[in-house]
């Protein structure tokens, strides 16, 4: 199934696509795509119902973020090979895990704010994992029996406030719209292998990504599994994957977005984004 919310800002509405890619608005059969929807009895039922009695949702409304209430988005960095590598860094042992505040999330078409002081904006395609049912010490045989499904996902990242400010990554990873996701909640059944999906991003129509979960230097039962060592992770949770080569900071010289400049990305199976850069002044 391919779950999306739809309408304006913070006044969005549960929608579906059916099998023809018909949007179709999904308020009888759930309050919200949010934590309390996400579990496998509640996925269950809304695939077995009739949908061709939902609401055809005509036009092209603007898209939010597929999942309600996102309690919390736990990333990987550096999980890819390449990424490292381009990066200067060597692999991990284990997994780095950071966090991006909940604030950042945006739609999947919402522009991308530039602020002040914001001058080395950098892109990353990922693959978020939306967690279905609570993961508390996992072992890796049981993590992905937790996953609701997943979403496509840019990790925007401001890279002096990530490496030149001192501390944790935190801080460069979590402003206002820094955390695009979505079109859909692709569920879990309808994505055969997750270590087989192709990402790419485009800046301006130039390929700059281009890669395949494959490549992860820890694939997702052991990445969920170690996670949930450290923290519960709940329903609703997303958790960021990593990204491939070709971020902005990893080209020689680096290139950073600017104003005007317009992300394309997509994740087989999962849609495209389309973001624009502007600049804010707050």
């Amino acid at each position: 199934m391919k779950l999306l919310r739809y309408g304006s800002a913070g006044a969005e509405r549960p929608g579906l696509l059916d099998a023809e890619g018909v949007l179709r608005d999904a308020s009888s059969l759930v309050p919200d795509w949010g934590p309390g929807q996400l579990g496998p009895d509640a996925l269950e039922r809304i695939r077995h119902a009739d949908w061709s009695r939902l609401p055809r949702v005509e036009g092209a409304p603007r898209l939010g973020c597929p999942v309600a209430q996102v309690g919390k988005l736990v990333c990987a960095g550096l999980n890819y090979a390449d990424h490292a590598a381009e990066a200067g860094l060597p692999a991990p042992a284990e997994p780095v895990l950071f966090m991006k505040a909940v604030t950042a999330i945006s739609g999947p078409g919402d522009p991308v704010q530039l602020v002040p002081g914001a001058d080395k904006v950098d892109w990353e395609v990922e693959l978020g994992v939306v967690i279905g049912s609570r993961a508390r010490r996992v072992t890796e045989a049981q993590a992905l029996s937790h996953v609701a499904g997943y979403v496509l996902a840019n990790d925007v990242s401001e890279r002096s406030w990530q490496l030149e400010r001192g501390g944790t990554w935190t801080k460069g990873k979590s402003h206002d719209t820094f955390a695009p996701l979505g079109p859909w909640l692709v569920t879990a059944d309808e994505i055969a292998d997750p270590h087989r999906i192709g990402l790419w991003l485009e800046v301006n129509g130039k390929r700059m990504q281009d890669g395949n979960t494959a490549n992860f230097i820890f694939r997702l039962p052991a990445l969920i599994s170690y996670i949930s060592q450290f923290m519960t992770l709940e329903p609703g949770d997303v958790v960021l994957t990593g990204t491939p080569a070709g971020v902005g900071l990893g080209q020689k010289p680096p290139v950073f977005l600017k104003p005007g400049d317009v992300m394309r990305l997509g994740a087989d199976g999962l849609g495209e984004q389309r973001l624009v850069c502007e600049a804010s002044g707050h």
